[in-house]
């Protein structure tokens, strides 16, 4: 297997960079307000965006008449990718904001239904509206909670969401075109962080407007706690599955749940919009762990802690990797036998190259540097099982939060070409991710695409010197 050197490697990553930004935005690494000069900031966690490979950039500011400080990007594979398609970045570190942002419940008014944008509009007040009939609402105001610190997550690209998320396709593919509706709401959830040790992370469905306010209308499931209180669920739900055994490599998929506005924990409806809610499920709770998926209904999200990404690979030990395997098993190089690519900076650059018989991912006007001759067949015979099939580039997983281990790149997902360790490969293809209103697929964690086959994942088989 020949693979080429990857010249960025050592640099800082995306999360690792310190932005300046405003009140609004969530800084990738704002100083807290115990933290010295020169000193790291207290991070909470970071979200990971699966399968995210669209081509994008970042919007001027002309184009959207404001400044809110760290731009979001495009990646595929965990690379940043260059474009005009909007500020959407594929991973967030979610940092200990110099003054606390967090909200509790407060005071809940029973109110007629016609006076509830008069009773809402102090913006400063941040409240959840339950419509309960035309007649009648309950408002539910909340104040100020200076021990925790609040990041919204949705579609919308307002001020008050910290990370801008967009749908993204099975394959790989974004949501594009007039006809392209996105399923993800605009204020989709909101994760509150403790600002003191142990810097407990929870999720909640539903985030905050302009206006600060959540609104259930009278569509929307909604219900009255047996304490008197009110709860409710958003349109398609805010999903949460926490792994088995942590995220780790002894790590098994969990039970996906649906979290309501208020942090509570149920099974799943019988359809991602139905107004039926499920089941109340007590011994489970809202706080994220150590590879949480949040899903919802549109983007999978997967939350890493800092004590997890410590256990995480390196893009160093990524590349340390490539290059024994180089060293221990080289092959010729010819239009059947090829080994893994360095990591490109664009997404589907040419320079990537595919195995026995290589090809770039998307149609170029040249050909990649290690690829077949022009007019190349799109399938043939594999020299080993004598199968028919198609060429399937491979490509190094680049993202190493979504790996559960350092160990080699023993395994590449099927269709897609993806390769990670033996027990990173295995965990994904028997994770289940929600997609549409009820349905479920396996797919990879770096391109998005469903995975086929018996496992979803084959064993490569290197070429070296016989024994």
């Amino acid at each position: 297997m020949v693979l080429e050197g990857n010249p960025e490697v050592g640099s800082p990553r995306t999360s690792d960079l310190q932005h300046r930004g405003n009140k609004g935005s969530c800084v990738l690494s704002s100083p807290g307000e115990d933290a010295q000069p020169g000193e790291d900031p207290i991070k909470y966690g970071e979200l990971i965006v699966l399968g995210c490979c669209e081509e994008g950039g970042e919007e001027t500011e002309a184009q959207r008449g404001e400044v809110t400080g760290p731009r979001a990007h495009s990646c595929y594979n965990g690379c940043l990718a260059s474009g005009d398609k909007g500020r959407r970045r594929s991973r967030l570190a979610l940092s200990r904001r110099p003054h606390a942002n967090g909200v509790k419940p407060d005071v809940m008014h029973h109110i007629s239904t016609p006076l509830v944008s008069k009773a809402l509009s102090n913006r400063g007040q941040h409240s959840i509206s339950y419509t309960l009939s035309r007649s009648h609402s309950v408002i539910v105001e909340y104040t100020h909670d200076s021990d925790t610190d609040m990041f919204q997550i949705g579609r919308s690209t307002e001020n008050m969401i910290d990370f801008v998320v967009t749908d993204t396709s099975p394959g790989g593919g974004a949501a594009e075109g007039p006809s392209a509706q996105s399923t993800i709401s605009r204020y989709a959830c909101r994760i509150l962080c403790d600002r003191r040790p142990p810097y407990t992370a929870r999720i909640y469905a539903a985030g905050f407007d302009a206006s600060s306010n959540i609104f259930l209308g009278e569509r929307a499931a909604k219900w009255r706690t047996p304490d008197g209180l009110m709860d409710g669920l958003t349109t398609n739900g805010v999903l949460v599955m926490h792994p088995a055994g942590g995220f780790s490599e002894d790590s098994a998929p969990g039970v996906w749940r649906e979290i309501s506005v208020c942090g509570n924990v149920y099974t799943l409806r019988d359809s991602r919009s139905a107004q039926q809610r499920g089941k109340l499920v007590e011994n489970e709770s809202n706080v994220l762990q150590d590879g949480s998926l949040i899903d919802l209904c549109g983007a999978t999200l997967l939350w890493r802690t800092p004590a997890g990404l410590l256990r995480a690979p390196t893009l160093k030990q990524l590349e340390a990797q490539r290059q024994e395997a180089n060293a221990a098993a080289p092959v010729p190089r010819g239009p059947q036998h090829s080994g893994l690519p360095q990591p490109s900076p664009w997404p589907h650059s040419t320079r990537q190259t595919a195995a026995m018989g290589l090809r770039p991912l998307r149609a170029r006007p040249r050909l990649p540097r290690l690829g077949l001759p022009s007019g190349a067949p799109r399938s043939a015979e594999c020299p080993l099982c004598r199968l028919v099939g198609p060429y399937v580039p491979l490509w190094l997983g680049q993202e190493a939060g979504l790996c559960l281990d350092p160990g080699p790149p023993s395994h590449a997902f099927a269709p897609c070409g993806h390769v990670c360790s033996e027990k990173t490969a295995r965990y994904w293809a028997q994770t289940p991710l929600p997609h549409g209103t009820h349905a479920f697929h396996a797919a990879c964690p770096f391109c998005g695409a469903w995975l086929t086959g018996e496992h979803g994942c084959v064993r490569l088989i290197f070429q070296g010197p016989l024994d």
